[in-house]
């Protein structure tokens, strides 16, 4: 098991060691190609996964187009949380934007966990807060920042994913169309 994974869980869950063991021990390793699909809208998700190398990219189709809503690269953790936690079907799709590797762990084996480790809910309830306060960041970027503002705090966050993602997704997760991302880029180019 990787180093980083093995700190990213401890940081997440503030796990005991032989917590950790536990944990660690419940995911395998899947390889997916460029194009191929982690989940489909509609379908049930039946694992959560973390991303070792390689980027998704979560998105829904509606009248208009496709909208992306999140890219997710190294170092995070990729599901469709509803569709994983209640059992509904998936309200995103989540594409595989370049060859990816993952630590996955499906639900069964996750749902373990509350019988395995004494205090689970609490451990739990901790991940799910910090991907609550991750969907608080982007709400409020959106309310508080000019479409501008927006593309310089997400490059610095990003700045890998300039080279790596096709721009209309990062536009879409931007909340701007690719003309005005392109218009941006040009403008603090110039």
């Amino acid at each position: 098991m990787n180093t980083f994974f093995q700190d990213q869980i401890a940081k997440l869950f503030d796990v005991s060691p032989n917590n950790l063991t536990a944990i660690l021990s419940s995911f395998v390793e899947e390889d997916l190609l460029k194009g191929t699909y982690f989940l489909e809208h509609g379908k049930r998700c039946d694992r959560l996964s973390f991303i070792q190398s390689g980027i998704v990219r979560v998105f829904k189709e509606n009248a208009s187009g496709e909208v992306t809503q999140w890219i997710g690269q190294e170092g995070y953790f990729v599901t469709d949380l509803s569709s994983f936690l209640f059992d509904e079907p998936a309200r995103w799709s989540i594409q595989v934007l370049e060859d990816t590797k993952l630590l996955s762990i499906s639900k069964q084996d996750y749902l373990l966990f509350e019988q395995q480790i004494p205090d689970w809910n609490r451990l739990e309830k901790r991940f799910i807060a910090k991907c609550f306060l991750q969907l608080e960041d982007s709400i409020y970027n959106f309310i508080a920042y000019t479409a501008e503002e927006r593309y310089h705090l997400y490059f610095e966050q990003h700045k890998a994913l300039f080279n790596r993602v096709p721009l209309q997704y990062i536009a879409s997760v931007l909340g701007m169309s690719p003309e005005t991302l392109s218009r941006i880029r040009a403008k603090i180019n110039s």
